[in-house]
């Protein structure tokens, strides 16, 4: 299984996330789970990165060329694949990976896991999405996800293509028993 990890490129302000974030990828290495993520060196990313590999793990970084000359690309990956822009990079994460992950982290976090849940409720992929919710920290975005289907914006069963839980085996086992609902239109 290759999964995408999406998280912060700052290491947040609680040593939890980034003790949560070496810990998951040590894990998905010992599972011989490959990763894919941003490509990033720093925050979230590189304690990630960093631990997957120190088990042995593969990690592929998707990087845009900006980034890289800002020096912030992880030069010690598996794989590193420098595109062009943002677009770019976030559509080859969601080609290779076949489940995602956001763990802690800003705006860019939020955008990407959200975006991979909306191409998953238009059947564009049929790929689970999960929230690993160290500490509560996706909590209002459950909740708002809750408010959604009450005020009629989404179905029950797309807000269930979601998981929630602080346990990555919970993720995992979650993601070897996904079944997609009906797509959006059909």
């Amino acid at each position: 299984m290759i999964v995408g990890i999406y998280c912060g490129s700052r290491s947040g302000g609680d040593p939890i996330y980034t003790s949560t974030a070496q810990s998951v990828g040590q894990s998905l290495a010992l599972l011989g789970v490959e990763i894919v993520y941003g490509g990033g060196r720093v925050g979230l990313m590189g304690a990630v990165a960093d631990a997957a590999l120190s088990k042995g793990g593969r990690v592929s970084g998707i990087i845009p060329r900006l980034l890289v000359e800002r020096e912030t690309a992880h030069t010690g990956l598996t794989r590193l694949h420098v595109v062009e822009n943002m677009h770019e990079r976030k559509a080859k994460i969601a080609e290779i990976a076949e489940a995602f992950i956001a763990l802690p982290g800003g705006a860019g976090t939020f955008e990407e896991i959200v975006e991979q849940w909306t191409w998953g409720q238009l059947g564009i992929h049929q790929k689970p999405c999960a929230f690993l919710n160290v500490k509560g920290y996706f909590d209002p975005i459950k909740s708002m996800i809750e408010n959604m289907v009450s005020e009629g914006f989404i179905q029950r069963d797309h807000a269930d293509m979601l998981t929630f839980s602080d346990d990555l085996g919970v993720l995992l086992e979650r993601f070897k028993n996904y079944i997609p609902p009906p797509r959006k239109w059909t």
